[in-house]
C-alpha cells in the first residue's frame, strides 16, 4: 500500500517551515482507495515568494485547522504505507519535522518519483514534476497546489509501475531499515545510543571531539548521520569511532549546550557552528513625532538589541506578524515606504500612527508591550521545563537579562527559595547566541512554567 503525498509550505529558514497545504492519496497500487486534501494555518507567515508560486496567503489559511488537528486523519491514512513523493526528501523532512512538534514519531519508508523517474525513464530534458508529466502526457491541474501535484503524481507512480519490468521499485528503491548496509562498528555505535535528547560528541579513533551535535532522539540522528551520503557525512563515517553524549531532558538545555560546546571544543566538522548563530537584531528608537519605531538591522554588539534572528528574512517576516498582532504602523517599522500614510492604514487596521492621527502616548503603550515581553534585557525569570527523567525538572536562569546556566532539581524536593534554585546551577557563559537561543526558543516552543523573580530576591 502506497500513500502518494504532495505538501505546500510556508518557504524559510530549512526545519522551520510550516505546512500551508497538504493532499495524500492512498493508493494500492490499482485505484486510489482514500484520500485527504486540506488547507493548514502554518501559525507562521507566507514567504512573498510562496505566495506568489501558490497563489495561497495568509488571509486564506486563518481559519484553516492547524496541523495538530489534522495529524491523526494523516496517522491513519498513512498507516502500513509507503510514502511516495516527488522529491520524497523533502515532503518526508517536513512531515517528520511537524510530528517532531508534537512529540510523535512519524517512521516511514519513502519512495521518491524522482529517483524512479531517473532509473524507469532516462534521458527526460527535465524531472521537474510541471515538465516531466507535460512530456509524458500525464494531465496536471493547479500546479504548485498539493492536490493538483499530489494526483498527477499518482498518475506518474501508475506509469512507473507499469515500466518496472525488473521490478526495480519492489527489489530496490523502498527505503527499507538501513541498518541492514551499516558497517559494524556504526551499528554499535547506534545501538548504544539513547532515544533521548541531549548533546552528543563524536570522537575520532584518538579520542579526539571530531563533531558535536543535538537532537530530541539521539539514536535517530546518529543513524541519519550514519546513513547519509553527503560528502561531510560521509567523512564523519571513516573518521568517527566513538560516540559519548549526555541526555538534557529539554530541546532548549541541548541547544544551549551545543552552543557552547562547539565554541570550546571547536570540532572539525562543525566549522560553521563556530561562528555566530544571528546575524541581524531588532531594535527600537523613537522618532521626533514622539512614535516609537522598530527597526532590523546588522547585530551590533554596541546596542542595545530587543531580540535577534538568523537571517534578514526571518526578522522581516516577524516584524511584520509584530505589526500585525499589536495593531503597529508598517511605515514606522519600515516595513512600507510612503510619504504619506502606509498602506493598513487604508485598510483600517492601522490606527494612523503615520499621519499622526493616532497620540504617540496610546501607539507607544503596545509597542512597550511588545519590547516588555520579548526583550531579555532587565529579565529575573526562571524557565521550568521537563527533566531527565519523569520526576525531575529543569530550570534554566535569567539574572538582569543574563544567562546564568540550567540545572536540575527532583520534584519531591519543593523549593521555596529561588536561591536554592541557583545553587544547583551549572554556570554557563551569557554571550549573544546564548541570548538568541533562548529568546528563539520561547518565541516557538511552550515551556512548563516561567517564574518572574523579584530583583531583591
Amino acid at each position: 500500500m502506497f500513500a502518494i503525498v504532495d505538501i505546500e509550505t510556508t518557504g524559510g529558514k530549512y526545519n522551520e517551515e510550516g505546512i500551508t497545504e497538504i493532499a495524500i492519496y492512498r493508493y494500492d497500487g490499482q485505484e486510489i482507495v482514500d484520500q485527504f486534501c486540506s488547507l493548514v494555518n502554518p501559525e507562521r507567515p507566507i514567504q512573498p515568494f510562496v505566495v506568489n508560486l501558490t497563489g495561497i496567503n495568509n488571509a486564506m489559511l486563518r481559519q484553516a485547522p492547524k496541523f495538530f488537528e489534522i495529524a491523526k486523519r494523516i496517522v491513519e491514512i498513512t498507516k502500513d504505507c509507503v510514502l511516495v513523493a516527488h522529491n520524497a526528501q523533502f515532503d518526508y523532512r517536513i512531515l517528520c519535522t511537524e510530528f517532531d512538534r508534537l512529540g510523535y514519531p512519524f517512521d516511514k519508508q519513502t519512495l521518491c518519483t524522482v529517483e524512479l523517474s531517473k532509473k524507469l525513464i532516462p534521458d527526460q530534458p527535465s524531472y521537474s514534476l510541471g515538465k516531466l508529466t507535460r512530456s509524458l502526457g500525464i494531465p496536471l491541474s493547479d500546479r504548485h497546489r498539493a492536490q493538483g501535484d499530489a494526483l498527477a503524481t499518482v498518475k506518474l507512480f501508475k506509469l512507473l509501475l507499469d515500466k518496472d519490468l525488473e521490478k526495480i521499485i519492489v527489489r530496490g528503491l523502498i527505503r527499507n531499515d538501513p541498518k541492514k548496509q551499516l558497517e559494524p562498528k556504526l551499528l554499535d555505535l547506534i545501538a548504544g545510543a539513547p532515544s533521548d535528547t541531549g548533546v552528543y560528541y563524536m570522537h575520532d579513533k584518538n579520542g579526539d571531539i571530531i563533531y558535536i551535535g543535538k537532537s530530541k532522539n539521539i539514536k535517530k540522528r546518529l543513524m541519519q548521520h550514519f546513513t547519509g551520503d553527503q560528502r561531510k557525512a560521509k567523512k564523519i563515517q571513516l573518521d568517527v569511532a566513538d560516540v559519548s553524549y549526555e541526555t538534557t531532558g529539554n530541546e532548549l538545555i541541548a541547544l544551549l549546550k551545543e552552543s557552547q560546546e562547539i565554541k570550546i571544543h571547536k570540532p572539525l566538522y562543525n566549522r560553521a557552528l563556530r561562528r555566530t548563530l544571528f546575524q541581524f537584531q531588532l531594535t527600537s528608537f523613537t522618532d521626533e513625532h514622539g512614535y516609537i519605531n522598530f527597526q532590523i538591522e546588522k547585530s551590533d554588539k554596541r546596542k542595545k538589541a530587543i531580540t535577534t534572528f538568523t537571517s534578514y528574512q526571518q526578522a522581516k517576516a516577524k516584524l511584520f506578524q509584530i505589526t500585525e498582532t499589536y495593531t503597529l504602523c508598517q511605515k514606522l517599522n519600515g516595513l512600507y515606504k510612503s510619504s504619506s500614510s502606509c498602506f493598513l492604514h487604508g485598510l483600517n487596521t492601522c490606527l494612523g500612527a503615520c499621519v499622526q492621527k493616532e497620540q504617540p502616548d496610546t501607539y507607544n503603550i503596545r509597542a512597550l508591550e511588545f519590547i516588555k515581553k520579548n526583550s531579555m534585557s532587565t529579565d529575573n525569570i526562571l524557565i521550568i521545563d521537563h527533566g531527565r527523567t519523569v520526576d525531575e525538572r529543569s530550570v534554566v536562569a535569567i539574572e538582569n537579562g543574563k544567562f546564568k546556566g540550567f540545572g536540575y532539581f527532583n520534584l519531591n524536593f519543593q523549593i521555596q527559595n529561588p536561591e536554592v534554585l541557583r545553587s544547583i546551577l551549572r554556570p554557563m557563559e551569557d554571550n549573544r547566541d546564548a541570548q538568541h537561543i533562548i529568546q528563539s526558543y520561547l518565541r516557538k516552543h511552550k515551556v512548563l512554567k516561567i517564574l518572574k523573580l523579584n530583583p531583591e530576591d
